[in-house]
């Protein structure tokens, strides 16, 4: 679907908007069991920053890092699947889930690299795999940049996989080109709209996941979007939504810059890139390039009719290459 002006894209969230009353977020919440995970926090970043660690310690971390507009939640099931094998840790970004979202904090790519080494560095995660989801990929890479002997294999999920490739911002561009989302927010940040709709997240988030690609209606209930809804109960609480949006529409996101020993290192880690073929935000034929470039000797797995948020559109084909991949590996 394409829109013409970001008068047409405001219509169309306020037409799909969800018919619910706004909620704070609870630290214990469960979403009616489909979350039941037990909360963690660390101060470690500068703020009040939840995960959820499940799974044996002692061994392998499975480190899953999300995207926008989600949480933890989207990796309920691959936190099933894989620990009671692996240590499954799940962070929610600043501005995200069950974090905090301070005020006075910019909510830029290399902010949330920032956090996310000192959450690593504060639990002391080693043996990682990190499986990336949208902008889990460049925050993640950026990490692997930093930290790349913390790095044991690394699974993109619909993230993309940053990491100094000299086509990189070339790719970035053409995908932004054709991507009704990344249109969407050129347009609304140009016309003074986009802090507006995206300060409504709670009431609109089904619109932005459907916008960018989610495909499976048949999960949607009160809980799911409850879930979903519940972290933007406020405008207060989408700082770190509208800061991801823009960020790039005003080109304030830094990748970080790998040096050339830890390309080397990262180029010889396993690596697995799934990707759900209906997504209409980051579009394979602009990304997996950039994968492969990395890792040329590294599966591919497409998935037919899988939008942007894989793990709910196929969780049962996701966990089941990840958890082979690792068991391969």
């Amino acid at each position: 679907m394409q829109y013409e002006t970001s008068s047409d894209m405001r219509l169309w969230f306020q037409v799909e908007t969800l018919n619910v009353e706004a909620f704070m977020i609870r630290s214990d919440a469960t979403f009616g069991g489909a979350y039941p995970f037990a909360p963690h926090f660390t101060a470690a970043p500068g703020f009040r920053m939840h995960y959820a660690d499940e799974g044996p310690r002692g061994g392998e971390v499975v480190l899953c890092l999300h995207g926008e507009p989600t949480w933890g939640f989207l990796f309920r099931h691959l936190i099933q699947a894989l620990s009671p094998t692996y240590r499954v840790v799940v962070p929610d970004h600043m501005g995200f889930g069950k974090s905090q979202t301070p005020p006075g904090r910019s909510y830029w790519l290399q902010d949330h690299v920032d956090n996310l080494e000192r959450f690593v560095l504060a639990l002391d995660l080693a043996e990682i795999t990190l499986v990336v989801h949208d902008f889990g990929g460049p925050v993640g890479m950026g990490l692997a940049a930093r930290h790349p002997n913390r790095i044991r294999r690394v699974i993109s999920v619909n993230g993309p996989t940053p990491f100094g490739q000299p086509d990189l911002f070339e790719r970035v561009a053409a995908n932004a080109s054709v991507s009704p989302w990344f249109q969407w927010i050129a347009k609304a940040e140009a016309d003074g709209s986009l802090d507006a709709v995206l300060g409504q997240l709670g009431f609109n988030v089904l619109s932005t996941l459907k916008l960018n690609g989610f495909e499976n209606n048949q999960i949607i209930t009160d809980a799911w979007l409850e879930a979903y809804g519940a972290p933007f109960a406020t405008s207060a609480d989408c700082l770190g939504a509208i800061g991801w949006a823009k960020g790039f529409a005003t080109g304030a996101h830094r990748f970080e810059t790998p040096s050339p020993a830890a390309v080397r290192a990262i180029r010889d880690t396993p690596a697995l890139a799934i990707w759900g073929d209906a997504d209409r935000t980051l579009q394979a034929e602009h990304f997996l390039p950039l994968f492969s470039a990395l890792f040329p000797a590294s599966p591919v797995k497409r998935l037919a009719g899988v939008g942007h948020y894989c793990t709910e559109d196929a969780p049962d084909s996701v966990a089941a290459l990840v958890s082979e991949f690792i068991r391969q590996t």
